[in-house]
């Protein structure tokens, strides 16, 4: 029984890691390589069984993920609030950075309680909806309309992905609290992307 857990646990981080496998693949996010993604299930489950309180492999899977996700999207919301060049844009990017580190601040404890490390497991992995530093540079290199476009587009992605691997933490999940954080996290995307959807441009459906 414990080792059927065991493996039942271990294919849902796999498939928590992958997430994003109904969206279309493209250049930017391409599947994580094996290794990586082999590594992250490894440190998971370690972490897991081992040092710290007990955590499930998938709850921890899930807080080791969108925690970091959360990190890099508030670094580039950051930038947004400070040089979109479409205002509109400017206060939705203070409004979610807001409301990303307030998710951060449910996060980060919730490792805690899971004596896991507040520290980025994936960092160096091509993860699907993470904003990486790549995705950092070259929003600092462009301008404009540019910029905004890039914004956007990269934060959307971000936000389909984190809702995506929140729902399934709510639907195989065992701890309340993450489940609980997880449900509010779905609602909130909901909400967050509906409202991208009224931004100006490609991105959105206002003109």
């Amino acid at each position: 029984m414990k080792a059927a857990r065991s493996t039942a646990a271990l294919s849902l981080l796999l498939f928590l890691l992958l997430a994003g496998c109904d969206a279309p693949a493209d250049a930017k996010h391409p599947a994580p390589p094996a290794p990586s993604v082999a590594a992250a299930a490894s440190a998971a489950a370690s972490a897991a069984t081992g040092g710290g309180a007990p955590a499930d492999p998938t709850d921890a899977a899930w807080a080791q993920l969108m925690t970091p996700m959360n990190e890099q999207a508030v670094a580039l919301l950051s930038l947004a609030g400070q040089r979109a060049a479409d205002p509109r844009i400017r206060g939705w990017a203070v409004r979610l950075r807001t409301a990303q580190n307030a998710e951060l601040a449910r996060l980060r404890p919730l490792l805690a309680l899971m004596g896991l490390p507040d520290t980025n497991v994936h960092e160096g992995h091509d993860m699907p909806g993470m904003v990486t530093e790549h995705d950092l540079e070259q929003a600092r290199a462009v301008e404009g309309r540019a910029f905004d476009h890039l914004v956007t587009a990269l934060i959307r992605d971000h936000l389909r992905q984190s809702a995506q691997v929140s729902r399934s933490e709510t639907e195989s999940g065992t701890r309340p609290d993450a489940k609980r954080l997880a449900t509010a996290l779905v609602s909130a995307r909901k909400a967050e992307l509906t409202e991208l959807d009224r931004l100006p441009g490609p991105s959105g459906v206002a003109g």
